[in-house]
Parts: C-alpha cells; structure tokens; sequence
C-alpha cells in the first residue's frame, strides 16, 4: 500500500498510484495528485498542481487562463471518492461514485496556472450507499469554490 503519513493533520496521504487504484479516473480527467490527511468516515484533502500545460487551458480561455469551474467540482468529487473507497476498504476499490446533487455551488476567484488547488472535503452524513459532503477548494489558503454535494457508490455494471 502507497499510504504514508503525512504528519500535518494526523491522517494519511495517498499518493496518485494509489489513487488510480481507488477510482477509475485517468488522464486527462484524473483532477488530484494526491490527497493528504485523509481521516476515514471523517475528511480528506486532494491536492492539484494546476500546470498551464493542462488540456483545458487551449481554450478556456487562449490568453487569459482559466480552470473551468466544473472542474474543481470534479476535483471535489474526485477527492470524495478517494475518502468513500478509504472508508469502505478494498471491497470498494473499482466501484463508481455517482454524482447525484450539487447544491449551493459558489465560485469565488480564478484559478489559474501556477496555482496548487487543496481540495477539503468533509463527510456530513451517509446512510447505506448514499453520502452527504461538503466540498471546498483553496489557493494560498483562500477559499475559490465550494459546495456541498451528495453522491452515491454502486458496482461498474
């Protein structure tokens, strides 16, 4: 296993090898590098080093680079699913975690290339496969979007 510890907030990190285990995810679509201080049924912390050689940046937009805003929710999902599939252990590993409602999204600042996005997520709730969040996505320590968000983990049919 590719967990270590990470030492700044008690939990573990999972490194991007791990991670490709945990969810399906793949370049170009894979939205963390790693995630730190997971604490299980409790919270995680994806991190993302935004490179202006990312795929979206050729047109959102050419001369003014811009990560799209549903990308960091996708990061925040990403991120969530790392923490459901840490929680659940390896009887979880491949299954999908669906989106099934974003609620109060709100995109507060620019991220643009250079920027290292720390992706918090906290567990509010789950009942059976179903899981509450809340998400929040960080530059510097500045919060640039969050929303809360439910999803729910089933078997690849």
């Amino acid at each position: 296993m590719n967990d270590v510890n990470e030492g700044t907030g008690g939990g573990i990190a999972i490194e991007v090898e791990r991670i490709m285990q945990m969810i399906p995810h793949r370049y170009p679509f894979l939205m963390i590098d790693r995630v730190v201080d997971v604490v299980s049924d409790h919270t995680a912390i994806g991190i993302k080093n935004v490179s202006i050689n990312e795929y979206f940046f050729q047109g959102h937009f050419p001369g003014h680079a811009v990560m799209p805003g549903v990308l960091l929710i996708e990061a925040m999902a990403q991120t969530a699913a790392v923490l459901v599939v840490h929680t659940l252990g390896s009887e979880a590993e491949g299954k999908l975690v669906y989106f099934m409602s974003i609620e109060h999204a709100k995109f507060r600042r620019p991220v643009v290339p250079g920027n290292q996005l720390r992706v918090h997520v906290t567990k509010e709730r789950n009942r059976g496969p179903v899981w509450k969040l809340r998400g929040e996505v960080k530059v510097d320590g500045t919060v640039v979007a969050d929303a809360a968000f439910s999803a729910m983990i089933r078997d690849r049919e």
